[in-house]
């Protein structure tokens, strides 16, 4: 139970208790009922209060003294005077005005993709769209970034992708029942920090440990040994990055050819697999997909992969295949053969066998369940009925009216003339950043809600201040976590911040809306109805919950897990008739004819072998490496990357990039040395940590670090170590147009210039006005 000097908190990666010195935050401790809790809390207290925070409502100054549209300064090198909240949101409600009677609401770009912060009431993008959706609607995004090729793919194959998410196979099932754990991708417990909406235990860790105690092998096929945690002790393969399709193909060729596959479950459960027979055998396209070809492709000796598969048919098998895969050049497939595998092997709905994607993007899949469905805050109806996929913002500024293909789709691109973003940072999570840079500049008005003064903010023209998790009251409750934390309010906002429902409550006093919004509803009457419902649903299952002051002032009310023994597709499994899968045929779909017909050249009707754009297997003398990329222990995406965690593994105030000791000898590259790594689309600088944990030929910045580029310089040198500089701005496929992040080769060298000072922490601002 929380003292009188701790008080209960949350965000994403877990509950902590909160320290408050002179009316700050000076730390957030662990929780004590979290045997595993994550460090990240330590960014918190630093940058709350640092100088990156933004304390007043500030405008471009251009934008202030020209209005919107062109010949007003350029976003992102442009400095921003603050104003009062009067003027500021004066501004803001005459261009929603001004923008909606010109060009209509389908003008307004309010897909604010991101995580936001923790708390069921206080979500920057619910809030977001529920003002917009009270005068008139916005065009909306679909999808995200982390797994889009899997939601738009895997409905077609086997069902919605969120409910494999929720029903994984529990790893205690693996522990019970498994024999062998193959990962692509591994299972990084640095993820499992993480769940959406928070969570009270983190798990992950403990569950594989004991999985490897009671005796399951893991082979993990990734270039970063670190994707499998050392107790693991994983039997190691570094492919080529892009070729996890063409591996799994030579397993399934091998179980094909020698007879190992379960020809009942492949007869009974799927359809389509005649069809991938034909594909593996080379009686398609005259390519034979066995365990040779799959060397060739992957750089994974032949012989050992024939090996596996073996093994693999021998006894219980999981196979796990994590999403960073389908963030790729034609993603889509890896995701499509993993189902295939599985099938194949006949596991699919058996205790610790099958398949799941996805384990470790969140610390909740394969680890718990909610027992009831949390209340959120309601969006309502939008009038708009346009969207675009998440990953094509730039696409849709800079090509206004443009044609594009979409699942099945010939769509056109809105014309967007005012883009509003809460609780997200696109120059974090986009890809290609000189050219997100470009297609800012196009629209007429950009308004940012922030914390800090993130680089989206900094490419505001209108930038509103918004408090902090601990700087108001509400409640966690992750997606899938069985668990019901407290956010009382710790601290006052810093200088003149405010929540976003009192942003849109004072708004829509100014909009001609009424009362749409807040329906005459304080934020304390509105969370009080939201905690009548949790108690009403958790009462439909025999829970009962404390009054909302009683929960307030309590500690984390933990609940039962609903399914401690989940399978995924077990109910399928032992009765196909009764309980059919949600695609056209209601079986598992390893060749699909609705996607044969949408007739894509990158995503056909089968899983195929299509090399990436970019990769090893096509690098040459200027960009000999591959550039991989993720999620680093330090942070949740690019959140609090100003905080004293997340810097205290920086080098030189750059972030690090993973290097193998041969290619840093090839290029005098010492560990700890400032090195640039480029290509045609950018240059940034990183710190170099020489290490045989990554493959040779393949380079790993972690993500997240503050867009910081340089804009005196002419290829706008980034000084942080931001990746997303040098990722491609290109599609998945037609299918999904998912983010493909993965496949981009580069070059490193030396940094041997005078080291620039990363600015990212520093406030745009010029002097105030009224």
């Amino acid at each position: 139970m929380p003292n009188d000097t701790s008080v209960l908190t949350a965000s994403h990666w877990g509950a902590g208790l909160a320290e408050v010195i002179d009316g700050q935050v000076s730390a957030i401790h662990p929780h004590p009922d979290d045997p595993q809790p994550s460090r990240i809390n330590e960014n918190i207290a630093g940058s709350l209060h640092g100088s990156a925070r933004v304390r007043r409502p500030a405008v471009r100054k251009g934008y202030l003294d020209n209005g919107p549209g062109a010949g007003n300064g350029e976003r992102g090198k442009d400095r921003f005077v603050e104003v009062s909240w009067t003027k500021a949101l004066n501004l803001v409600a005459d261009e929603l005005n001004r923008v909606r009677s010109e060009y209509g609401n389908g003008a307004i770009y309010a897909g604010s993709y991101g995580w936001a912060s923790a708390g069921r009431f206080h979500h920057a993008q619910s809030q977001l769209k529920r003002f917009l959706n009270t005068i008139g609607g916005f065009v909306r995004s679909e999808g995200n970034y982390s797994y889009n090729a899997a939601l738009v793919l895997m409905p077609y194959i086997v069902g919605n992708f969120r409910d494999h998410v929720k029903r994984a196979t529990r790893w205690s099932t693996v522990a019970k029942e498994g024999r062998l754990v193959v990962m692509f991708g591994g299972v990084p417990v640095r993820n499992g920090q993480v769940s959406g909406g928070g969570l009270a235990v983190h798990r992950l860790g403990d569950e594989l440990a004991k999985c490897a105690a009671a005796g399951v092998e893991f082979v993990n096929f990734s270039p970063l040994r670190t994707d499998a945690s050392e107790e693991l002790q994983a039997e190691w393969h570094p492919p080529r990055p892009g070729s996890d399709s063409a591996i799994m193909m030579g397993l399934a060729h091998t179980l094909l050819v020698e007879n190992l596959y379960d020809k009942a479950f492949v007869g009974r459960y799927t359809v389509g697999f005649d069809t991938v027979a034909a594909y593996l055998t080379g009686e398609t396209d005259g390519i034979v997909k066995d365990a040779d070809w799959a060397a060739e492709q992957s750089g994974i000796a032949a012989e050992p992969l024939r090996q596996l598969a073996r093994r693999m048919a021998a006894g219980r098998t999981l196979i796990c295949t994590a999403v960073g895969l389908q963030r790729a050049d034609f993603g889509e497939q890896p995701l499509w053969m993993t189902v295939v595998l599985a099938a194949m092997l006949g596991q699919i709905g058996l205790p610790g066998g099958g398949f799941g994607i996805g384990y470790g993007a969140d610390a909740s899949i394969g680890t718990v369940d909610r027992p009831v469905h949390w209340p959120s805050f309601p969006q309502g109806a939008n009038p708009v009925d346009d969207y675009i996929p998440v990953a094509m913002v730039s696409d849709m500024l800079l090509n206004p009216n443009g044609a594009y293909a979409y699942n099945g789709e010939h769509r056109v691109f809105p014309d967007i003339r005012m883009v509003w973003w809460a609780g997200g940072n696109p120059f974090h999570h986009h890809q290609d950043l000189n050219r997100l840079r470009r297609a800012f500049q196009r629209p007429e008005t950009i308004i940012v809600n922030e914390v800090n003064w993130t680089a989206t903010a900094r490419h505001a023209d209108i930038v509103l201040p918004v408090a902090a998790p601990p700087e108001r009251e509400d409640f966690a409750a992750g997606t899938q976590d069985n668990a019901l934390i407290p956010m009382r309010r710790i601290v006052d906002p810093v200088g003149e911040a405010r929540t976003e429902f009192d942003i849109f409550s004072a708004l829509e006093q100014r909009m001609s809306s009424g009362e749409a919004f807040s329906r005459g509803m304080s934020a304390e009457e509105w969370q009080q109805e939201m905690w009548a419902d949790v108690q009403k649903r958790a009462a439909t299952a025999n829970i009962t919950l404390p009054g909302w002051e009683d929960f307030l002032a309590g500690d984390v009310v933990h609940l039962q897990d609903p399914t401690p023994d989940a399978v995924y597709l077990q109910a399928y499994r032992e009765n196909p008739d009764a309980n059919p899968l949600e695609t056209a045929s209601g079986k598992i779909e390893l060749a699909c004819p609705v996607i044969a017909g949408f007739g894509y050249r990158d995503c056909p009707g089968h899983p195929a072998w299509l090399p990436p754009r970019e990769w090893l297997g096509s690098a040459d003398r200027q960009h000999p490496l591959h550039l991989i990329s993720g999620q680093p222990e330090t942070r949740l995406h690019s959140q609090y990357d100003n905080g004293a965690f997340s810097r205290s593994r920086k080098i030189k105030g750059r972030e690090p990039v993973l290097i193998n000791p041969s290619d840093a000898a090839d290029r005098n590259i010492a560990d700890g040395d400032i090195v640039c790594i480029h290509n045609a689309r950018g240059r940034c600088l990183a710190g170099a940590v020489v290490t045989d944990d990554i493959r040779q030929g393949v380079l790993f910045l972690w993500t997240g670090a503050w867009y910081d580029p340089d804009l005196g310089d002419p290829d706008h040198l980034e000084r942080h170590g931001n990746p997303n500089v040098l990722t491609h701005d290109l599609r998945t496929s037609h299918l999904s147009q998912g983010p493909a992040a993965q496949s981009a080769l580069v070059q490193v060298a030396k940094f041997t210039g005078p080291l620039p000072e990363v600015r990212a922490y520093d406030p745009p601002l010029g002097p105030s006005s009224g």
